[in-house]
């Protein structure tokens, strides 16, 4: 049987399930639909249908008792008053079912939600006697009685019908005559192929024979071979078993060989623990040592930054007396060095003389300020009276880089070094943390800086012995012993006023600059220590 598909007409789940046999000699009549009009057909229509359309499908059965199970079972068709099923092939069938020309067809429905299946139709169909409907549907106009089969051949549209007249049988049976011949095979070959099939069909005979005999003999042999897989499972079971041994015992290995690398390394690091807690009670001691140690030098810095503050105070007190810068009355914000007025950066020809002295005793002034601060000029000053001079070797594109403090007939560069000169003072305001209001001002910001230095409580301290190393003329103006070395700021400042008084004033500059310039170096050797408590900090 090859492709084949079976379309179900007017399903009428009212009918009784019913058992037809359809042939060329006999036909059963079940239901007359010729005369039905269009109200009895939907009215049928809904009788049918229900509270909802059925469900159907079908199984195909062999009449080979032997083949108790359906050849075939379609697919479900819901909700379908003519279902039309998928094509089905049944090459692949035994010899019985291909070979064979009639079968069973059944039919199951159900309507709604009803489950269980009710059989709706049962054919006995032979396929010798279907009658032919042509090759499509299009040209067959005869109604259909309900439950009808259409079979869907290769060639055409078949059906197991009874209710027909005759002379439309007639018709059907010369129209399907009127086609066109095919050629088919000829005798001689029917008979080889018969032959040639009942070979195959012995040959499967004995296949089948065959097979019988082995199981026969296999179920007599069942005891050994239940045994021979007992024996193999049990081999199976051992070798899984010995290899699972194996593996643990490599695991057991690797774990002995890690136990032994960990109590190795376990063992390395309590050594390093002891050593750490001996080193670490080594650095605590010494921690202790340490900041015993500072907290001296802390003491001592303290001490110290004391003591270099008053003697700063005494080295400002000092400068101030050997060169008194005072205020004049008549001008505000004017001052006097050692009697000369010097201006705010505004000079004139009127007095060069007074003037380049003036700023020789501020240059000498801001030099020694700048030793005993113990900060280096950016722009270094070469005091020699009123002959000084200021260095500028910073700026660039200078064609010189020497400037004279005292007036020239070249006023730029006079001025020019004046700028330097007031620039210093800026610097060593900085150092100590002021800041000046004018830097023009040159004895107004130098005033300022020593009023800081010299500012505060207390008695100033006394100098210590050794005192300063003058060269007052010669070798007898040289140390004078420990008693001269010992006086106060007072004394020191009256005898200094004494010999200036009987060298003039011009040599007070000499005098004065060489005892300021070789002071005791108590004040820098306290800046020194201060230092070097803090960096110990």
């Amino acid at each position: 049987m090859a492709s084949t598909a079976i379309t179900l007409s007017h399903v009428d789940t009212k009918s009784p399930a019913r058992a037809s046999t359809a042939s060329l000699h006999s036909r059963q009549h079940t239901l007359q639909w010729n005369a039905a009009g269009s109200r009895t057909r939907q009215q049928k229509a809904d009788d049918v249908a229900g509270d909802g359309l059925p469900d159907t499908w079908f199984s195909l059965h062999s009449k080979n008792k032997q083949l108790k199970e359906p050849i075939y079972v379609s697919e479900v068709m819901e909700k379908s008053i003519n279902p039309s099923f998928a094509f089905f092939d049944l090459e692949h069938t035994e010899p019985a079912v291909t070979r064979g020309d009639d079968c069973i067809v059944r039919v199951w429905a159900r309507e709604g939600a009803v489950d269980d299946w009710l059989l709706l139709l049962e054919v006995d169909v032979n396929l010798r006697s279907l009658q032919f409907v042509g090759r499509n549907l299009d040209t067959f106009h005869h109604p259909l009685p309900p439950n009808c089969l259409l079979f869907q051949l290769s060639d055409g549209i078949y059906t197991a019908f009874t209710d027909l007249p005759g002379d439309s049988r007639n018709l059907l049976g010369r129209g399907h005559k009127a086609g066109p011949r095919e050629l088919s095979s000829s005798f001689d070959a029917l008979m080889q192929l018969a032959n040639l099939d009942d070979c195959i069909q012995d040959a499967l005979k004995v296949r089948t024979q065959l097979e019988q005999e082995v199981n026969e003999l296999l179920l007599g042999s069942h005891r050994h071979h239940a045994l021979g897989r007992t024996f193999a499972g049990e081999k199976e079971q051992h070798s899984t078993v010995y290899n699972a041994l194996q593996s643990l015992r490599r695991q057991t290995l690797q774990l002995n060989r890690r136990k032994a690398d960990l109590g190795t390394a376990l063992e390395s690091r309590r050594a390093a623990t002891r050593a750490a807690l001996a080193d670490a009670g080594y650095q605590s001691r010494r921690r202790h040592r340490l900041e015993d140690e500072l907290r001296v030098l802390k003491e001592a810095r303290a001490r110290v930054i004391d003591q270099s503050t008053g003697q700063m105070r005494r080295v400002g007190e000092d400068l101030l007396a050997i060169f008194p810068i005072e205020a004049l009355k008549s001008k505000p914000l004017h001052f006097t060095i050692g009697k000369l007025y010097l201006p705010n950066s505004v000079f004139d020809d009127t007095n060069r003389d007074a003037i380049a002295a003036a700023l020789g005793f501020t240059a000498q002034l801001v030099y020694l300020l700048s030793l005993y601060l113990a900060t280096p000029l950016p722009y270094p000053l070469e005091a020699s009276d009123g002959n000084s001079f200021v260095h500028d070797p910073i700026s660039i594109g200078l064609a010189q880089r020497k400037y004279p403090l005292h007036p020239i007939s070249v006023a730029y560069k006079f001025e020019y070094g004046v700028f330097l000169l007031n620039k210093d003072i800026e610097f060593l305001m900085n150092r100590v943390k002021l800041r000046a209001l004018d830097t023009r001002h040159t004895l107004p910001n130098l005033k300022y800086l020593l009023y800081i230095l010299t500012a505060g409580s207390g008695e100033l301290p006394a100098r210590k012995t050794g005192g300063i190393r003058g060269l007052l003329g010669g070798s007898s103006l040289s140390r004078q012993g420990s008693h001269e070395s010992g006086l106060g700021a007072k004394e020191s400042q009256d005898r200094v006023h004494s010999e200036s008084r009987r060298n003039g004033s011009l040599g007070l500059t000499r005098v004065t600059g060489e005892q300021v310039g070789d002071m005791d170096g108590t004040f820098v050797t306290a800046v020194k220590a201060t230092k070097a408590a803090a960096r110990l900090s």
